[in-house]
């Protein structure tokens, strides 16, 4: 199976961008073998981008079953609030704005997005270090699966 086999049924549900990224990325991956795809799933918090990510979650699982036969591994990681340069940056403007320090302006984000239980956002690194963990051989048979990496924000069961 080439990955163009199956992306003109993609395209009409996925946006052309993401459907040539993954094309690209599965020819990639199936030339060299035993390869991981990981999906960082952040997409934001609006219902569009809600049904953004319930579809690839759904793409994610049936593109798992489609390549690991072939030893490419499909994971996606759901990361919530990522400590970034722009989130501090909104941290300061809103701390600014409600005449408070930036760890103030942090828990104001952190209430806004419905409380992050371990009481501070994510840093990029652990979110790196979590795909990087995936990508290696230690997580061999991680396929098909979703990671949250978001502090307790999601409540999971």
């Amino acid at each position: 199976m080439s990955p163009q086999d199956n992306s003109a049924g993609r395209r009409n549900t996925l946006h052309r961008p993401i459907c040539d990224f993954v094309d690209s990325l599965l020819e990639v991956c199936l030339r060299s073998g035993r390869q991981p795809v990981v999906f960082p799933d952040h997409l934001g918090g609006t219902l569009p981008n809600a049904a953004a990510k319930a579809a690839l979650s759904t793409y994610s699982k049936s593109l798992s079953k489609q390549v690991s036969p072939k030893g490419v591994r499909v994971a996606r990681v759901s990361p919530g609030w990522i400590e970034t340069e722009s989130a501090v940056e909104l941290a300061k403007r809103l701390a600014a704005e409600h005449n408070v320090d930036v760890e103030k302006g942090k828990q104001m984000i952190m209430t806004l997005i419905g409380g992050v239980p371990i009481g501070r956002p994510s840093k990029p690194e652990e979110i790196a270090n979590l795909i990087a963990f995936i990508a290696s051989d230690r997580a061999g048979t991680i396929t098909g699966t979703e990671y949250v990496i978001d502090g307790g924000t999601v409540p999971t069961a």
